[in-house]
């Protein structure tokens, strides 16, 4: 680039010793050439642009046809802002100014970049960017650097001392975490729990302090369950990135098992009780077939025969209705079948009477 500059320089001179048309020479010639790197660069990632099926990439291209030339131009007025060879205080608030424009374009370029790749993302709403509210944070945080950014680029072309600023900032920075310490904790946590997915949004989960419902919104700060009597709660991330989660519509699949605990009498026939139990999980048609239900003779209890029907359902938020009408169920079907449930008994054997009793 610096011999090109340096062809450049000598080719203005060739018009004789008048340093401003050299210099509108130098410009026009910059000109020129930027209107060429533009045409080949823009028809270049246009060819490659339709081979895709997305529109981001035309996108992209319609954003880097003008800065681009425009690029060109600031450095062909800036080399011509130097071969008049100005006093030192003009030509430095020159220099600044054009290298101010140039900052102003290329921040316009990069923050319309993420724009669009914002925009791409938020085209698959199934994207756990998209569902946490993430997505929006990290939109947010490119910006914030690319200000960040644009300023400090802005400071060294007017050179003006960034060190002092820096540590300002760094010590405004230290004052707002500490003051924040809780904010930026859930904050934290919820980046955490979008990039651990230990659960999402329809998953019904189980808290170690009790809570228990279906997930509604994972956010930033926070995350909402909505419990099975209609009440939404909301927990900070900061609180459940610390706790045990059960997540009930976890695993390759989402179903759900539930257990029914039963006890017979002692001299019950125990494959009319297997039967029986299995007949009851095959009528109820929210019981899933694959796996199919099994019944398991658990244990010998001081009063009964233990049993426990294990079956599937689809949904986790449909076990307290279904466990209701399997108990109801199993109940119905051991009163057709004649089969005993017992209750705990005593015998109690009296070794002495008082005396005056028969």
């Amino acid at each position: 680039m610096s011999d090109f500059i340096t062809s450049v320089q000598a080719m203005a001179e060739l018009v004789g010793p008048y340093l401003y048309l050299q210099a509108l020479l130098i410009a026009l010639v910059f000109i020129f050439f930027g209107k060429i790197a533009d045409w080949i660069f823009s028809a270049m990632l246009a060819r490659i642009a339709k081979r895709s099926a997305t529109r981001v990439d035309d996108e992209i291209v319609e954003l880097l046809h003008r800065p681009i030339f425009l690029s060109f131009i600031l450095l062909g007025l800036a080399i011509a802002t130097e071969h008049i060879d100005m006093a030192d205080l003009p030509e430095k608030i020159t220099l600044s100014i054009l290298k101010t424009i140039a900052i102003l374009i290329w921040y316009h370029l990069f923050f319309g970049l993420i724009t669009i790749l914002a925009n791409e993302v938020r085209k698959t709403p199934k994207n756990k960017l998209v569902r946490s509210g993430m997505l929006a944070l990290l939109q947010n945080v490119g910006r914030i650097i690319l200000i960040a950014l644009a300023i400090y680029f802005a400071f060294l072309a007017w050179d003006i001392e960034v060190t002092a600023w820096l540590a300002s900032a760094g010590i405004i920075g230290l004052a707002l975490g500490l003051a924040a310490k809780d904010t930026l904790s859930n904050l934290f946590a919820g980046v955490s729990i979008v990039a651990d997915s230990p659960y999402k949004t329809g998953d019904f989960i189980i808290l170690d302090t009790g809570e228990r419902g279906i997930v509604t919104h994972i956010g930033l700060r926070s995350t909402r369950l909505l419990t099975r009597d209609d009440v939404e709660v909301t927990i900070p991330n900061g609180i459940l990135g610390n706790s045990k989660i059960i997540n009930e519509a976890g695993g390759p699949s989402q179903k759900h098992r539930i257990r029914i605990a039963v006890g017979v009498a002692y001299g019950s026939d125990i494959d009319h009780v297997i039967s029986t139990l299995e007949g009851v999980a095959a009528d109820n048609k929210e019981i899933c077939t694959v796996p199919e239900p099994r019944v398991r003779f658990r244990s010998f209890g001081d009063s009964s025969l233990n049993f426990e029907l294990l079956c599937w359902i689809e949904r986790p938020v449909d076990s307290g209705r279904l466990n209701h009408e399997l108990h109801c169920a199993v109940y119905k079907g051991f009163i057709e079948h004649d089969i005993v449930i017992p209750f705990p008994q005593r015998d109690l054997h009296v070794r002495t009477m008082p005396p005056g009793n028969n």
